[in-house]
């Protein structure tokens, strides 16, 4: 049996009674990091052994696990913050287990881009989630894909790029093009800033930046 257990994205108070229940049944968590998995685990009282799983090595231990899973053992996959599969590690592992036959069940449970659509304003009866842009390679073509996108857009971004990717979207999109920004969502300095790209570029040129990022883009109008 194989669980995808959502954690908080911030507040340790956002985990469910069911992933906690999960948690301490299982033989074995897989940790994007082991150390802020520790802290949570801890903060519950939850003693299990923990085992590294992250985009890093997720291939060369693929099978392994499968195998102990085939073999009859119950393990979680959590990831720093948020759903596992969700711009995170697990897409490899169920795909896998579905092939052979292993159960997988995923929790209903913390993930950042839910709160910050219902929050920024934006019509979110239909949405696409774009999750990072490529940072490189195929950034631009993705970009003018997405300039005749009705829907509204989702994105995440790092702190360091925020200032440059809002800049891009203005000569992309149009600097009057509405859109949210949520930065350390259900934390101490949590942050939703509204309104047209130029407007929310230049009240972050004017601030440090820190903390997870959230985008949302109102898509082009009909």
């Amino acid at each position: 049996m194989l669980y995808l257990v959502p954690t908080p994205i911030g507040n340790l108070k956002d985990i469910t009674l069911r992933a906690l229940e999960v948690l301490k049944e299982v033989d074995l968590v897989l940790a994007e990091d082991t150390r802020t998995t520790s802290h949570l685990l801890n903060h519950y009282g939850i003693t299990k052994p923990l085992s590294p799983y992250h985009q890093h090595n997720e291939h060369q231990v693929l099978h392994h696990l499968v195998s102990q899973l085939l073999e009859g053992k119950k393990m979680a996959v959590v990831t720093d913050a948020g759903t596992p599969g969700i711009s995170d590690p697990a897409f490899l592992l169920v795909r896998e287990c579905i092939k052979v036959d292993v159960k997988v069940e995923c929790l209903p449970g913390a993930t950042a881009f839910v709160p910050a659509l219902v929050n920024s304003g934006i019509p979110c009866n239909r949405f696409c989630f774009e999750g990072f842009l490529p940072v490189k390679k195929g950034r631009q073509t993705m970009l003018k894909l997405l300039a005749e996108e009705e829907r509204t857009m989702i994105f995440y971004e790092s702190p360091m790029r925020l200032v440059k990717t809002l800049e891009e979207f203005i000569t992309c999109f149009g600097k009057e093009r509405q859109c949210s920004v949520s930065r350390e969502l259900t934390k101490m300095f949590e942050e939703t800033k509204r309104g047209s790209l130029e407007e929310v570029a230049d009240y972050f040129k004017a601030k440090p930046v820190k903390g997870e990022i959230v985008i949302v883009l109102a898509g082009k109008e009909k």
